[in-house]
């Protein structure tokens, strides 16, 4: 076979190897790609992914409560719960602190620590919008029944109760500041007399302090207690943290 010859028969080899490759659309694709120069895409043309989703999955994107990755949705509107481990229920900063030690290895955060804040907030921020459950495991009762004691229970030198506050007295003003019904909804939250986040337990020890009563250790039985009556009173209510109060 003559040089000429040779040369148009690999040619067409290469061809019809090369039509059989490209049929397969991504290889087109790439191929398109590599024989232009890669221009950069003008910043008023940028578009997300998101503009090429159907209507379902946007939705599934946009509603919280229904986006898979929010994995952990739901879990702030059920605690304080009763812990198997622990024999009695456990906050939400608890939960943390014990999974990090039976799960991680790790030493439990401080109570009112950034660090223990910033996830409560963010488990907390998963259920926003979700509605409070019931507490229906019978275990908890005899906690329930605690907490409510404690809140209807008159204390320190000026012998008043949560419940004088918060049922009999909400919405008047006390110090220029409305009287709220103290439901838990938006915990931990931004308060704008601490001009930072704080826990449900750091309010309660604010209240009982204010009543010139001497207020528990962080993390005590006596404030999840109560802590899992108020959520219980306010059961139904939506979550809302992270919330900013005065």
């Amino acid at each position: 076979m003559g040089k000429a010859k040779r040369a148009h028969h690999l040619t067409s080899t290469w061809a019809r190897r090369a039509l059989r490759a490209f049929a397969h659309p991504t290889l087109l694709l790439l191929a398109l790609c590599n024989f232009a120069l890669a221009t950069e895409i003008p910043l008023d043309q940028r578009r997300s992914g998101y503009e090429d989703l159907g209507r379902d999955t946007k939705a599934m994107q946009d509603d919280d409560t229904a986006n898979p990755a929010q994995s952990m949705k739901g879990v702030a509107a059920r605690y304080p719960a009763f812990d198997a481990r622990e024999g009695r229920p456990v906050d939400l900063e608890q939960l943390i602190n014990l999974e990090r030690r039976d799960r991680q290895g790790a030493p439990p955060l401080k109570y009112e620590s950034h660090e223990l804040l910033a996830l409560t907030v963010y488990l907390g921020r998963q259920s926003r919008g979700m509605p409070i459950a019931e507490a229906t495991d019978p275990r908890l009762a005899p906690f329930i029944a605690q907490g409510r004691a404690l809140f209807e229970q008159r204390q320190g030198q000026i012998n008043m109760s949560c419940a004088q506050c918060h049922d009999d007295s909400w919405g008047k003003k006390l110090a220029g500041n409305v009287v709220p019904q103290a439901h838990p909804t938006g915990y931990p939250i931004y308060r704008l007399e601490w001009q930072g986040l704080g826990s449900l337990q750091r309010r309660l020890r604010n209240c009982i302090v204010g009543m010139r009563a001497e207020g528990y250790e962080f993390g005590a039985p006596d404030y999840v207690a109560l802590e899992l009556f108020l959520m219980q009173r306010a059961r139904g209510m939506t979550i809302e943290t992270p919330g900013v109060r005065p």
